[in-house]
């Protein structure tokens, strides 16, 4: 059986705000660098990078949203 979440989310004016905090998304980009040129990154860091995308898509989806709403 499938459920739906239905969130009501006031959006701010400035889009932009829908992404990541330039040194979190300088310490995904670290994580990723790292993982794809050198030894497999530690568990933790991997968990980190993993909830770092997610965090990520899950920001841009909110944006792209915003804007179709604002449309």
């Amino acid at each position: 059986m499938t459920t739906a979440l239905v969130l009501d989310v006031e959006l701010p004016g400035d889009l932009a705000r829908f992404k990541l905090p330039e040194a979190v998304a300088a310490r995904l980009h670290d994580l990723l660098d790292r993982q794809d040129a050198g030894p497999p990154l530690t568990d933790q860091e991997r968990r980190e990078a993993e909830g770092l995308v997610n965090l990520s898509e899950l920001l841009t989806l909110l944006r792209l949203r915003a804007e179709r709403a604002a449309a």
